[in-house]
């Protein structure tokens, strides 16, 4: 909520939110022919279906005060959208845009008394919901000016020819630090005591009731080498705080959670016990397990460590969505060193590192064998690498910015690769961790917290999404040795690379990401060829218009690998298959598991950790035909036709930048009906647009953990 004020001194309170379907009327009536001239004559349905982010102000009477739309590639055809990064580096070479960092806006309408407001209010918003946003250009034929308003948020950079005409067009661009910069960190001082408490209080009063009025003072006072203590600050007031410790229980979190993929947070010691002895009979659960890690040479960055001091052991966790308080756990031996490092840090590295990979745990070519019926457990020898989060709490105005924090502490511990973060199982998904990687507890596990692990490559922003070469395979055969899809995934990366398609004809795309020319993550995509199909029996309109999206332009995603330092690139990796594919939707089944084999059926793919940035699908109820009877009048083959039933899963470029938030709450159903099979079916497809869960979440996707319990009588 803003409030805006116009030059005649009227003031009018707004609200910001994603484009609707039922704001284009509106937004049409907001278009004036300067509109037309800056941005083109526009197909408002079509901008908005293939947009990134939409993002419309209205009023208290829930009138549209203004509206901008914004895509991942330029408009006025001044480049292609798979290859604009090099028309705009050599534009100014000063301006480090990659497709990461920055947008371009193709629309911007508002009532032209409050424009200048709405203006500044949207662009705000805009860095404010894409955290790793920094440069917004607008595109216009140079023979326009911006007009009072947008001049006010852009300026210009310089001038680039059309690829189909011979007109000029000029380029603006509008920074992320005129409106809602990065947070300045640095080391607390006791003086910073007065401006953290009342934030701190507005979310938890167990601390003070417990260690006195000054608690934080005393941790602040009380640091040394191993505890340090940071505030972030916005002019010379702080609003955020953070307390960490290198003092970490590894041996309760190896009992307790699979850290296998992280080398168990030690470094690599030639008395690690990876494998169980041969008389121990293993069997894998595939909740539990997963898959082992190729171990391989890389560089660590050692930056300077300042000392600092601070004795906390413990603290209590009771956190809401802004602010967090982290228990300490303790100190143990271990340490998996695995980094990637910036081009320009190269100089500094030393050290020993590999590099772990995986797919989601949930992953839909998991083993369906007996659960872990073994107490073995692998025995880390190394040193820690890890350092813990005890408190961290942050105004909420300025949540968005949290992961700003993760620079500044791993500069404090040089020696660590990992930082991680415990909570109690209930506490609401903050904005921190969800740039965290959660931790698969064991069965057995009775820690009432979730394990969220951060790793410091994923710090880096020199990450890269392109089409995959010849050159690529020796690293995707690193990156997916130890996955049991692995030989699919090589031979359609060996297929793409010899003919660009199937035998059968059809497209096949397949894309890399890359970290320091190391290869981190791929991604195996074909044009969807049963859309008739899908569209018949699965809701996709929900969430698409579907007469807007061309044949070609709908995807099947076959396979994502990325490796978990990285799994919160998982979005952008995505929203770059969409960009530089040309596509605009992705489709995802899940087929269910065959009891007869150890495996599930040969056609389902290799399960991605981007499932939790998919959308379920719900299907539709489907008519019984009596085909015989019909003769020529009965529906065509693609849509009757009978084929193994799965769970869809879906995303477009409209939820490229879309918010999920996981609501950590368990949900026991008791007894296997037909009635708790639904109310499990309600709660997976909850619609965005009921109206208890839009006041909660305003155009958030839902996602429910859910975690059903069998009871039996006695």
């Amino acid at each position: 909520m803003s409030v805006l004020t116009s030059p005649r001194g009227k003031v009018e309170v707004v609200h910001c939110r994603r484009t609707e379907s039922q704001d284009i009327y509106c937004i049409k009536n907001l278009i004036r022919k300067f509109t037309q001239k800056l941005f083109g004559n526009l197909n408002i349905i079509y901008l908005l279906e293939k947009a990134n982010l939409a993002i419309t102000l209205h009023n208290d009477q829930e009138e549209i005060m203004a509206q901008a739309t914004f895509l991942d590639y330029p408009n006025w055809n001044i480049a292609t959208q798979d290859d604009w990064v090099s028309v705009f580096r050599e534009l100014d070479s000063d301006i480090p845009c990659t497709p990461l960092n920055t947008l371009f806006m193709h629309l911007f309408v508002a009532v032209e008394e409050y424009s200048v407001g709405c203006c500044k209010e949207i662009i705000r918003t805009v860095f404010k919901a894409v955290p790793d946003l920094h440069f917004v250009f607008l595109i216009v034929p140079s023979c326009m000016s911006l007009g009072s308003t947008l001049i006010t948020a852009f300026s210009q950079v310089g001038c680039v020819p059309s690829l189909t005409n011979d007109e000029d067009f000029a380029v603006h661009v509008c920074h992320r630090q005129n409106h809602y910069p990065q947070l300045h960190i640095r080391k607390a001082r006791v003086e910073d005591h007065d401006d953290l408490m009342p934030i701190f209080l507005h979310h938890d009063t167990i601390l003070k009731e417990t260690y006195g009025e000054y608690f934080l003072a005393e941790l602040i006072e009380a640091q040394d080498e191993e505890n340090h203590a940071v505030v972030c600050e916005v002019e010379g007031v702080a609003v955020g705080f953070m307390s960490v410790c290198s003092q970490v229980n590894l041996q309760l979190l190896h009992k307790c959670f699979d850290l296998g993929p992280f080398h168990g947070l030690c470094i690599p010691h030639q008395d690690d016990i990876l494998e169980p002895p041969q008389e121990f009979s293993i069997h894998e659960s595939s909740d539990s397990k997963l898959e082992n890690i190729s171990e391989e040479s890389q560089k660590i960055v050692k930056e300077p460590q300042e000392a600092v001091s601070l004795e906390t052991r413990e603290s209590i966790q009771r956190k809401g969505a802004e602010a967090t308080v982290e228990e300490a756990l303790s100190p143990v031996v271990s340490e998996n060193t695995s980094e990637v490092e910036d081009s320009e840090k190269l100089s500094q590295v030393s050290s020993m590192v590999y590099m772990g990979y995986y797919t989601s745990h949930r992953s839909s070519l998991s083993l369906s064998l007996p659960e872990d019926t073994s107490s073995f457990r692998p025995v880390y020898r190394g040193a820690s690498t890890a350092f813990c989060i005890q408190l961290f709490f942050i105004d909420k105005k300025y949540e968005a910015r949290s992961l700003d924090f993760m620079n500044f502490v791993f500069h404090l511990f040089h020696d660590k690769d990992f930082c991680i973060i415990s909570v109690p199982h209930l506490t609401p998904e903050f904005v921190l961790i969800q740039s965290f990687v959660k931790v698969v507890p064991f069965n057995n596990c009775t820690l009432d917290q979730d394990l969220y692990i951060f790793h410091r490559a994923g710090l880096l922003k020199t990450i890269k999404i392109r089409l995959a070469t010849l050159s690529d395979t020796p690293g995707v055969e690193k990156l997916v040795s130890t996955l049991m899809p692995s030989k699919s995934i090589l031979e359609d990366l060996k297929q793409y690379n010899e003919a660009r398609r199937d035998p059968d004809g059809t497209p096949l795309q397949v894309f890399v990401a890359e970290v320091a020319e190391q290869v981190v993550g791929i991604a195996v995509i074909r044009n969807e060829m049963d859309i008739e199909y899908i569209r018949s029996h699965y809701n996709i309109e929900d969430f698409i218009y579907f007469n807007h999206h061309q044949r070609e332009e709908h995807g099947h995603l076959y396979h994502f690998v990325l490796n978990p330092i990285f799994r919160h690139y998982t979005k952008f990796f995505l929203k770059e298959i969409l960009r530089l594919g040309y596509k605009s939707c992705l489709y995802y089944p899940v087929y269910p598991q065959v009891k007869e084999s150890k495996v599930q059926s040969p056609k389902a793919h290799s399960l991605t950790s981007a499932l939790h940035y998919l959308v379920p699908v719900r299907p539709r109820r489907q008519i019984v035909y009596p085909l015989e009877k019909l003769g020529i009048n009965a529906p065509s083959k693609e849509v009757s036709k009978d084929t193994l039933s799965y769970a869809l899963n879906h995303t477009n470029r409209k939820l490229s930048l879309e918010p999920k938030i996981t609501i950590n709450a368990k949900i026991v159903v008791v007894g296997a009906s037909n009635v708790g099979i639904s109310f499990l079916e309600t709660l997976v497809f909850w619609s965005l647009e009921n109206p208890q869960v839009t006041k909660v979440m305003p155009g958030r996707t839902l996602c429910l953990i859910v975690d059903p319990v069998l009871i039996r009588n006695p």
